[in-house]
């Protein structure tokens, strides 16, 4: 079963469940999706499904720091539901370790030989790493290596 037919699933099941915020939701993940296929005029496989619910979860978290720092807990719960509903679709999470290795295998793959090189080392770790890793964590500890050489 694809990502995005697990999602359908979902969406069935808590319609059926009657769980309104749960259904609500997952509307919002797979009106996300559908707008992405629409505008690219193409089915999204599940790699570009996680990067839709990536995109989500970055909003997300971005509100829920707005919100607390208005003093708008109630709001901001609301944005926590829909952030742990989206995080469940996620890949399971890399290790700190994992991450360093991946940094380090790309560093030499790409012969990046100082700070300049950054983009070349991140175009190698992007498409295996979104997703499973923070990108900024990783961009930052792509900076902190080849700032070290």
């Amino acid at each position: 079963m694809t990502l995005k037919e697990r999602i359908n699933e979902d969406m069935k099941a808590a319609m059926r469940a009657g769980e309104t915020r749960q259904r609500d939701a997952i509307r919002l993940l797979l009106a996300a999706i559908k707008q992405k296929e629409v505008d690219e005029r193409i089915a999204l496989d599940d790699a570009a499904v996680v990067s839709v619910i990536d995109k989500m979860l970055k909003q997300r978290r971005d509100s829920i720091t707005q919100y607390a720092a208005a003093g708008r807990e109630d709001l901001a719960d609301g944005e926590r539901f829909e952030a742990d509903l989206l995080t469940a679709y996620m890949p399971a999470g890399l290790s700190d370790e994992d991450i360093a290795t991946a940094v380090a295998a790309a560093i030499v793959e790409s012969a990046a030989a100082g700070p300049g090189d950054m983009g070349k080392v991140m175009s190698l770790l992007k498409p295996k790493l979104a997703g499973r890793a923070d990108m900024s964590e990783v961009s930052k500890r792509v900076k902190a290596a080849l700032a070290s050489q």
